[in-house]
């Protein structure tokens, strides 16, 4: 009997400890599948009445890790437009290998930039998107278009204006902000699901929806590539970073190597000179004269692309000063970044203005 009443006792001991382990009150359960990220937020607000919104998941491909932007909306002392506040999406560099949608060299405080630049009148969005090292191209491509897609969709809920959209980039961002301008509803671009060969089920996949734009009224480029099939040549004349190794970032974001074994039909998919035609959208390409990572000569290209479509854009070369505007001395850099700062709001500006 004492055996029994021992026994009877360790049981109760047991389920009292059991129960003790669950928090008060009880985690709530679902029926289902639950996608929502309940983590708390991490709102900010910056000095110039900006809100910031991080790591909103904007699409999640199957196999890869959630993709996320930044969001920087204007402060609450500004008017309302009557169609909403443009849109500017920021695309991060890094050679689509690395980078993220916080940093830009040199700035000491990227954020507080694009909060300065949402303070003029404009919803920033700053992208993450996979890089090199997870999927190869046009996973890139597919993955900035889904947040173009995304922002769309959302454009109520944000105060977006979505018939104003421009994007930002610098070196691969800058890649792929042109590809943006240049290929509107391009077939061989559009985000799709890993392994998807059937037509999407715009229900549970709305970023895939042919009825969403992945079109943009605007684009800005600094230092950017443009053209896959002629950068190992122009590395080449300008004494710059060669390609002539298969870990170089382009042939990384390709998967394969150099011209002969990536095929040009390859290289042509992945290059902005290839959408070139007459009805791109106004862009704006800085780079400086003295870029040892990518050669100007590819800003130039492009530039030439463009003139010759008859699509409005402005060329800067800035004298001196190599990729990411670094120049010989501190002052130097200071001066060229400041330089193409103040061009690119100008231009961003002018350009959201004129969009009817």
């Amino acid at each position: 009997m004492v055996r029994v009443l021992r026994i009877f006792a360790l049981a109760l001991c047991v389920s009292i400890s059991a129960v003790a382990q669950l928090p008060s009150p009880p985690p709530e359960i679902a029926a289902g599948n639950v996608k929502a990220d309940r983590y708390p937020s991490h709102d900010a607000t910056f000095p110039n009445g900006v809100r910031g919104i991080s790591g909103v998941v904007y699409w999640e491909p199957v196999g890869y890790r959630s993709l996320t932007l930044d969001l920087y909306l204007p402060p609450s002392s500004l008017a309302r437009p009557p169609g909403g506040f443009p849109l500017v999406l920021y695309i991060h560099g890094g050679g689509w290998l690395g980078g993220n949608a916080r940093r830009c060299v040199p700035f000491v405080d990227f954020p507080g930039v694009l909060a300065s630049l949402s303070a003029r009148g404009y919803v920033v969005a700053s992208i993450e998107y996979r890089l090199s090292g997870e999927a190869k191209f046009p996973a890139q491509a597919e993955d900035v278009k889904a947040g173009i897609r995304w922002l769309r969709l959302h454009a109520s809920t944000y105060d977006i204006d979505p018939s104003r959209f421009i994007t930002w980039g610098v070196s691969a961002g800058g890649h792929l902000s042109a590809l943006m301008a240049v290929s509107c509803n391009a077939a061989a671009l559009e985000p799709k699901q890993p392994g998807q060969s059937s037509a999407p089920d715009t229900r549970t996949d709305p970023i895939a929806s042919s009825n969403v734009s992945d079109c943009v009224q605007g684009a800005v480029a600094w230092y950017g590539v443009f053209d896959m099939a002629t950068i190992a040549a122009q590395a080449r004349q300008d004494n710059a970073m060669s390609r002539e190794t298969p870990d170089v970032p382009e042939w990384q974001l390709l998967g394969c190597f150099g011209n002969t074994q990536c095929g040009a039909a390859r290289m042509a998919v992945a290059s902005p000179v290839t959408y070139v035609d007459r009805n791109d959208p106004p862009m704006l390409l800085i780079v400086g004269s003295e870029d040892r990572v990518v050669p100007h000569r590819q800003t130039l290209e492009m530039a030439g692309k463009l003139k010759a479509a008859g699509v409005p854009h402005e060329l800067i070369v800035l004298p001196g000063v190599g990729h990411s505007f670094i120049g010989k001395t501190p002052d130097e850099t200071r001066d060229a970044t400041l330089k193409a700062l103040d061009a690119t709001f100008r231009f961003i500006d002018q350009t959201m203005k004129n969009v009817r």
